[in-house]
Protein backbone atom coordinates (compact mmCIF):
# COMPACT_ATOMS: atom_id res chain seq x y z
CA UNK A 1 0.00 0.00 0.00
CA UNK A 2 1.19 3.58 -1.19
CA UNK A 3 0.75 6.64 0.59
CA UNK A 4 0.62 9.81 -1.39
CA UNK A 5 2.85 13.21 0.25
CA UNK A 6 0.11 14.85 1.51
CA UNK A 7 -1.92 12.45 3.22
CA UNK A 8 1.42 11.78 4.91
CA UNK A 9 1.87 15.14 5.97
CA UNK A 10 -1.31 15.22 7.03
CA UNK A 11 -1.02 12.65 9.46
CA UNK A 12 1.66 14.19 10.77
CA UNK A 13 0.11 17.18 11.31
CA UNK A 14 -2.71 15.10 13.29
CA UNK A 15 -0.08 13.54 15.36
CA UNK A 16 1.48 17.38 16.48
CA UNK A 17 -1.74 18.34 16.80
CA UNK A 18 -2.48 15.73 19.24
CA UNK A 19 0.37 16.18 21.33
CA UNK A 20 -0.15 20.16 21.26
CA UNK A 21 -3.86 18.96 22.46
CA UNK A 22 -1.96 16.84 25.59
CA UNK A 23 -1.67 20.49 27.34
CA UNK A 24 -4.71 21.34 28.32
CA UNK A 25 -5.16 25.07 29.60
CA UNK A 26 -3.73 26.68 26.40
CA UNK A 27 -5.63 28.52 23.30
CA UNK A 28 -4.33 30.72 20.48
CA UNK A 29 -5.93 33.64 22.61
CA UNK A 30 -6.11 32.44 26.47
CA UNK A 31 -3.65 30.64 29.11
CA UNK A 32 -5.96 29.00 32.11
CA UNK A 33 -4.49 28.05 35.63
CA UNK A 34 -6.04 27.59 38.80
CA UNK A 35 -5.22 27.75 42.64
CA UNK A 36 -6.80 25.82 45.30
CA UNK A 37 -7.36 28.17 48.46
CA UNK A 38 -9.13 27.99 51.78
CA UNK A 39 -12.04 30.55 51.18
CA UNK A 40 -14.13 29.22 54.82
CA UNK A 41 -12.05 27.26 56.97
CA UNK A 42 -9.31 28.04 59.58
CA UNK A 43 -6.95 29.53 57.01
CA UNK A 44 -9.71 31.90 55.23
CA UNK A 45 -7.73 34.94 55.77
CA UNK A 46 -4.31 33.72 54.43
CA UNK A 47 -6.55 32.01 51.63
CA UNK A 48 -8.49 35.26 50.58
CA UNK A 49 -4.89 37.00 50.30
CA UNK A 50 -2.93 34.21 48.20
CA UNK A 51 -5.97 34.95 46.32
CA UNK A 52 -6.09 38.49 46.04
CA UNK A 53 -2.06 38.79 45.71
CA UNK A 54 -2.54 36.08 42.68
CA UNK A 55 -5.59 38.65 41.01
CA UNK A 56 -3.28 41.92 41.21
CA UNK A 57 -0.38 39.90 38.57
CA UNK A 58 -3.20 38.63 36.75
CA UNK A 59 -4.81 41.53 36.35
CA UNK A 60 -1.18 43.26 35.44
CA UNK A 61 -0.57 40.88 32.82
CA UNK A 62 -3.65 40.90 31.13
CA UNK A 63 -3.33 44.86 31.45
CA UNK A 64 -0.30 44.56 29.56
CA UNK A 65 -1.38 41.88 26.53
CA UNK A 66 -0.90 38.89 28.39
CA UNK A 67 2.06 36.53 28.07
CA UNK A 68 2.83 35.98 24.11
CA UNK A 69 -0.90 37.16 23.07
CA UNK A 70 -2.18 34.70 25.41
CA UNK A 71 -4.81 36.70 28.64
CA UNK A 72 -4.27 34.69 31.35
CA UNK A 73 -7.15 33.13 32.92
CA UNK A 74 -7.27 32.61 36.86
CA UNK A 75 -9.63 29.51 38.41
CA UNK A 76 -9.85 29.83 42.10
CA UNK A 77 -11.60 26.84 44.31
CA UNK A 78 -12.04 26.59 48.03
CA UNK A 79 -11.01 23.77 49.83
CA UNK A 80 -11.81 24.81 53.20
CA UNK A 81 -8.42 23.49 54.44
CA UNK A 82 -9.86 19.99 53.83
CA UNK A 83 -7.80 17.55 51.98
CA UNK A 84 -11.30 16.13 50.66
CA UNK A 85 -12.87 19.25 49.55
CA UNK A 86 -9.42 20.12 47.16
CA UNK A 87 -9.27 16.43 45.97
CA UNK A 88 -13.16 17.48 44.54
CA UNK A 89 -11.42 21.21 44.23
CA UNK A 90 -8.75 19.77 41.72
CA UNK A 91 -11.21 17.62 40.15
CA UNK A 92 -13.47 20.41 38.93
CA UNK A 93 -10.09 22.33 37.99
CA UNK A 94 -8.19 19.50 36.38
CA UNK A 95 -11.11 17.98 34.10
CA UNK A 96 -13.94 20.95 33.28
CA UNK A 97 -11.79 23.75 33.40
CA UNK A 98 -9.15 22.23 31.86
CA UNK A 99 -6.24 24.08 33.57
CA UNK A 100 -2.77 23.85 32.52
CA UNK A 101 -1.49 24.56 36.00
CA UNK A 102 -2.06 24.77 39.71
CA UNK A 103 -0.57 27.75 41.23
CA UNK A 104 -0.13 28.65 44.77
CA UNK A 105 -2.41 26.07 46.12
CA UNK A 106 -2.52 26.77 50.20
CA UNK A 107 -1.41 23.33 52.66
CA UNK A 108 0.37 20.22 52.65
CA UNK A 109 -2.29 17.99 53.03
CA UNK A 110 -4.56 19.63 50.34
CA UNK A 111 -1.90 19.57 47.77
CA UNK A 112 -0.46 15.89 48.36
CA UNK A 113 -4.49 14.99 48.03
CA UNK A 114 -4.46 17.50 44.93
CA UNK A 115 -1.71 16.18 43.17
CA UNK A 116 -3.45 12.84 42.36
CA UNK A 117 -5.57 14.99 40.39
CA UNK A 118 -3.10 16.73 38.56
CA UNK A 119 -0.85 14.39 37.88
CA UNK A 120 -2.02 11.64 35.41
CA UNK A 121 -3.35 15.14 33.70
CA UNK A 122 0.19 16.28 33.10
CA UNK A 123 -0.76 19.42 35.48
CA UNK A 124 2.21 21.48 36.73
CA UNK A 125 1.72 22.19 40.79
CA UNK A 126 3.61 25.33 40.94
CA UNK A 127 4.96 27.37 44.24
CA UNK A 128 2.20 25.92 46.49
CA UNK A 129 1.90 27.82 49.67
CA UNK A 130 3.86 25.81 52.38
CA UNK A 131 6.91 25.15 53.46
CA UNK A 132 6.70 21.35 53.36
CA UNK A 133 9.66 18.54 51.77
CA UNK A 134 6.75 16.78 49.86
CA UNK A 135 6.17 19.84 47.66
CA UNK A 136 9.55 18.43 45.85
CA UNK A 137 10.38 15.33 47.16
CA UNK A 138 9.99 12.80 46.25
CA UNK A 139 11.20 13.99 42.69
CA UNK A 140 8.35 14.42 40.34
CA UNK A 141 8.79 16.52 36.60
CA UNK A 142 5.35 18.66 37.43
CA UNK A 143 6.25 19.30 41.07
CA UNK A 144 7.89 23.33 41.65
CA UNK A 145 8.46 24.51 45.07
CA UNK A 146 9.80 28.04 46.17
CA UNK A 147 9.69 28.33 49.87
CA UNK A 148 13.02 26.66 52.18
CA UNK A 149 11.21 24.00 53.92
CA UNK A 150 10.60 24.22 58.03
CA UNK A 151 13.27 21.80 58.85
CA UNK A 152 15.70 23.76 56.73
CA UNK A 153 14.48 26.99 58.14
CA UNK A 154 15.13 25.76 61.46
CA UNK A 155 18.34 23.96 60.98
CA UNK A 156 19.74 27.38 59.67
CA UNK A 157 18.03 29.85 61.70
CA UNK A 158 18.40 27.92 65.68
CA UNK A 159 21.92 27.63 65.65
CA UNK A 160 22.24 31.16 64.48
CA UNK A 161 20.22 32.87 66.73
CA UNK A 162 21.85 30.63 70.18
CA UNK A 163 25.44 32.10 69.49
CA UNK A 164 24.16 35.56 69.28
CA UNK A 165 22.12 34.82 72.59
CA UNK A 166 24.99 32.97 73.93
CA UNK A 167 21.34 30.61 74.87
CA UNK A 168 22.74 27.65 76.89
CA UNK A 169 19.62 25.86 77.11
CA UNK A 170 17.54 25.35 74.21
CA UNK A 171 13.81 23.83 74.34
CA UNK A 172 11.19 23.31 72.54
CA UNK A 173 7.08 23.98 72.60
CA UNK A 174 5.72 22.19 69.03
CA UNK A 175 2.31 21.12 67.63
CA UNK A 176 1.84 17.40 67.62
CA UNK A 177 1.54 16.63 63.89
CA UNK A 178 4.44 16.06 60.76
CA UNK A 179 4.19 20.17 61.03
CA UNK A 180 5.81 20.99 64.48
CA UNK A 181 7.71 17.44 63.68
CA UNK A 182 9.48 18.88 61.06
CA UNK A 183 10.51 21.96 63.12
CA UNK A 184 12.06 20.21 65.58
CA UNK A 185 13.43 18.21 63.83
CA UNK A 186 15.32 20.75 62.04
CA UNK A 187 16.03 22.54 65.37
CA UNK A 188 17.46 19.13 66.41
CA UNK A 189 19.30 18.87 63.40
CA UNK A 190 20.71 22.20 63.69
CA UNK A 191 21.78 22.16 67.49
CA UNK A 192 24.02 19.72 66.58
CA UNK A 193 26.11 21.16 63.99
CA UNK A 194 27.00 23.48 67.28
CA UNK A 195 27.51 20.22 69.53
CA UNK A 196 23.98 20.90 71.49
CA UNK A 197 21.04 18.65 72.41
CA UNK A 198 17.08 20.18 72.85
CA UNK A 199 17.16 20.44 76.65
CA UNK A 200 13.43 19.90 77.14
CA UNK A 201 10.55 19.69 74.79
CA UNK A 202 6.84 19.46 75.46
CA UNK A 203 3.71 19.01 72.79
CA UNK A 204 0.47 19.99 72.23
CA UNK A 205 -2.64 18.86 70.17
CA UNK A 206 -3.85 20.51 67.12
CA UNK A 207 -6.27 23.12 68.42
CA UNK A 208 -5.09 23.23 71.84
CA UNK A 209 -5.75 26.95 73.27
CA UNK A 210 -3.91 26.58 76.93
CA UNK A 211 -0.76 26.37 76.86
CA UNK A 212 0.30 26.58 80.50
CA UNK A 213 1.49 23.10 81.43
CA UNK A 214 3.53 23.59 78.70
CA UNK A 215 5.24 26.93 79.66
CA UNK A 216 5.36 25.93 83.36
CA UNK A 217 7.24 22.39 82.24
CA UNK A 218 10.04 24.81 80.09
CA UNK A 219 10.01 27.47 82.73
CA UNK A 220 11.18 25.06 85.44
CA UNK A 221 13.44 23.77 82.72
CA UNK A 222 15.06 27.34 82.87
CA UNK A 223 14.90 27.67 79.37
CA UNK A 224 16.77 30.21 78.11
CA UNK A 225 15.81 29.88 74.17
CA UNK A 226 12.31 28.00 73.24
CA UNK A 227 11.87 27.32 69.67
CA UNK A 228 8.31 27.31 68.26
CA UNK A 229 6.67 24.73 66.20
CA UNK A 230 3.35 26.60 66.36
CA UNK A 231 1.26 28.85 63.74
CA UNK A 232 -1.08 31.61 64.77
CA UNK A 233 -2.92 31.06 67.99
CA UNK A 234 -0.36 28.44 69.29
CA UNK A 235 2.31 31.11 68.66
CA UNK A 236 0.09 33.72 70.64
CA UNK A 237 -1.19 31.43 73.25
CA UNK A 238 1.79 30.14 74.17
CA UNK A 239 4.08 33.28 74.42
CA UNK A 240 1.57 35.50 76.06
CA UNK A 241 1.14 32.37 78.62
CA UNK A 242 4.29 32.28 79.52
CA UNK A 243 4.54 36.38 79.92
CA UNK A 244 2.08 36.01 82.41
CA UNK A 245 3.89 33.08 83.89
CA UNK A 246 7.09 35.81 84.33
CA UNK A 247 8.64 33.25 81.66
CA UNK A 248 11.07 35.43 79.00
CA UNK A 249 12.90 33.15 76.97
CA UNK A 250 14.23 34.06 73.43
CA UNK A 251 10.94 33.01 71.31
CA UNK A 252 11.82 31.53 67.63
CA UNK A 253 9.32 30.32 65.22
CA UNK A 254 9.07 29.37 61.68
CA UNK A 255 7.78 30.86 58.67
CA UNK A 256 4.58 29.41 60.04
CA UNK A 257 4.77 32.20 62.52
CA UNK A 258 5.61 35.32 59.97
CA UNK A 259 2.32 36.83 59.93
CA UNK A 260 0.80 40.33 61.03
CA UNK A 261 -1.39 38.64 62.49
CA UNK A 262 0.63 37.63 65.35
CA UNK A 263 1.34 41.59 66.60
CA UNK A 264 -2.62 42.42 65.61
CA UNK A 265 -3.88 40.15 67.81
CA UNK A 266 -1.12 39.11 69.98
CA UNK A 267 -0.52 42.81 70.63
CA UNK A 268 2.84 44.11 73.16
CA UNK A 269 3.39 40.53 74.92
CA UNK A 270 4.43 39.56 71.17
CA UNK A 271 7.68 41.88 70.69
CA UNK A 272 10.85 40.38 70.42
CA UNK A 273 9.71 36.66 68.75
CA UNK A 274 11.92 36.02 66.24
CA UNK A 275 10.43 33.91 62.65
CA UNK A 276 12.26 32.39 59.66
CA UNK A 277 10.90 33.94 56.47
CA UNK A 278 12.42 35.17 53.14
CA UNK A 279 10.00 38.23 51.68
CA UNK A 280 8.96 41.28 53.78
CA UNK A 281 5.35 42.15 54.93
CA UNK A 282 4.12 45.13 52.64
CA UNK A 283 3.72 47.65 55.50
CA UNK A 284 1.92 50.41 53.67
CA UNK A 285 4.11 53.16 55.24
CA UNK A 286 7.27 50.77 53.90
CA UNK A 287 10.63 52.62 53.85
CA UNK A 288 11.12 51.08 51.04
CA UNK A 289 9.42 52.91 48.01
CA UNK A 290 9.03 50.24 45.60
CA UNK A 291 7.09 48.33 48.35
CA UNK A 292 5.22 51.23 49.51
CA UNK A 293 4.33 51.74 45.90
CA UNK A 294 3.27 47.96 45.89
CA UNK A 295 1.09 47.82 49.50
CA UNK A 296 -0.69 50.96 48.33
CA UNK A 297 -1.63 49.50 44.49
CA UNK A 298 -2.98 46.77 46.48
CA UNK A 299 -5.07 48.77 49.15
CA UNK A 300 -6.32 51.28 46.10
CA UNK A 301 -7.24 48.09 44.28
CA UNK A 302 -8.91 45.66 47.18
CA UNK A 303 -9.59 48.13 49.77
CA UNK A 304 -7.34 46.29 52.47
CA UNK A 305 -3.98 45.95 53.43
CA UNK A 306 -1.63 43.50 51.72
CA UNK A 307 0.66 40.90 54.16
CA UNK A 308 2.97 39.02 53.32
CA UNK A 309 0.05 35.95 51.89
CA UNK A 310 -0.73 38.42 49.18
CA UNK A 311 2.55 38.58 48.41
CA UNK A 312 3.06 34.70 48.32
CA UNK A 313 0.40 34.47 45.65
CA UNK A 314 1.56 37.63 43.87
CA UNK A 315 5.01 36.61 43.22
CA UNK A 316 3.78 32.78 42.50
CA UNK A 317 2.04 34.23 39.28
CA UNK A 318 4.88 36.23 38.49
CA UNK A 319 7.68 33.60 38.35
CA UNK A 320 4.91 31.22 36.40
CA UNK A 321 4.31 33.74 33.97
CA UNK A 322 7.91 34.51 33.63
CA UNK A 323 8.34 30.55 32.64
CA UNK A 324 5.36 30.31 30.25
CA UNK A 325 6.99 33.53 28.56
CA UNK A 326 10.58 32.15 28.10
CA UNK A 327 8.19 28.61 26.72
CA UNK A 328 7.37 30.67 23.98
CA UNK A 329 4.33 30.90 21.53
CA UNK A 330 4.07 26.80 21.36
CA UNK A 331 3.21 26.34 24.86
CA UNK A 332 2.76 23.19 26.43
CA UNK A 333 3.59 21.53 29.50
CA UNK A 334 6.96 20.19 28.08
CA UNK A 335 7.94 23.26 26.96
CA UNK A 336 7.40 25.05 30.23
CA UNK A 337 9.18 22.56 31.92
CA UNK A 338 12.03 22.66 29.61
CA UNK A 339 12.27 26.44 29.95
CA UNK A 340 12.54 25.99 33.72
CA UNK A 341 15.15 23.60 33.31
CA UNK A 342 16.98 26.92 33.16
CA UNK A 343 15.18 29.32 35.20
CA UNK A 344 16.61 32.01 37.07
CA UNK A 345 14.39 34.24 39.04
CA UNK A 346 16.40 37.39 40.36
CA UNK A 347 15.70 39.00 43.92
CA UNK A 348 12.34 41.02 44.16
CA UNK A 349 11.05 44.10 45.62
CA UNK A 350 10.17 42.23 48.50
CA UNK A 351 13.93 40.50 49.38
CA UNK A 352 13.04 37.05 48.32
CA UNK A 353 16.04 35.04 47.62
CA UNK A 354 17.07 34.15 43.85
CA UNK A 355 16.08 30.88 42.88
CA UNK A 356 17.36 28.35 40.04
CA UNK A 357 15.82 25.37 38.71
CA UNK A 358 17.25 22.99 36.71
CA UNK A 359 16.27 19.01 35.42
CA UNK A 360 17.06 17.59 38.69
CA UNK A 361 16.03 20.44 40.98
CA UNK A 362 12.74 21.76 41.93
CA UNK A 363 13.32 23.72 45.01
CA UNK A 364 13.94 27.38 44.09
CA UNK A 365 16.31 28.07 47.13
CA UNK A 366 16.54 26.93 50.77
CA UNK A 367 18.12 30.19 51.87
CA UNK A 368 16.21 31.88 54.87
CA UNK A 369 16.43 34.93 56.92
CA UNK A 370 15.19 35.86 60.43
CA UNK A 371 12.95 39.08 61.09
CA UNK A 372 12.05 40.13 64.94
CA UNK A 373 8.74 41.37 66.05
CA UNK A 374 9.87 45.04 67.90
CA UNK A 375 7.37 47.80 68.29
CA UNK A 376 4.44 45.95 66.66
CA UNK A 377 5.82 45.22 63.28
CA UNK A 378 8.33 42.76 61.70
CA UNK A 379 11.79 44.15 61.20
CA UNK A 380 14.44 41.87 59.07
CA UNK A 381 17.43 41.32 61.35
CA UNK A 382 19.49 38.61 59.06
CA UNK A 383 21.30 38.45 55.90
CA UNK A 384 20.28 35.17 53.91
CA UNK A 385 21.93 31.96 55.63
CA UNK A 386 22.03 28.82 53.18
CA UNK A 387 22.20 24.95 52.93
CA UNK A 388 24.97 23.74 50.74
CA UNK A 389 23.39 20.64 48.69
Amino acid sequence: MTFKPTLIAAALALVAGSALAQSQGVSKDTLTIGSIQDLSGPLAGFGKQVRLGMMLRVDEANEQGGINGRKIELKVEDSGYDPKKAVLAAQKLVNQDKIFAMVGHIGTAQNIAAMQVQFPKNVINFFPVTAAREMYEPFHKLKYSFAATYYDQMRLAVPKLVKEKNAKKVCTMYQDDEFGLEVKRGAEEGLKTIGMTLAEETSYKRGATDFASQMQKLSAAQCDMVVLGTIIRETIGGIATARRLGFNPTFIGSSAAYTDLIHKLGGAPMNGLYAAMTVQNPYLDESSQPIRFWANKYKTKFNEDPTVFSVYGYSAVDAFLRAAGKAGNNLTTDSFIKAMDTMVIPPDIFGAAEMTFGPQKRLGSNATRLSQLQDGRWKVVSEYMNINK
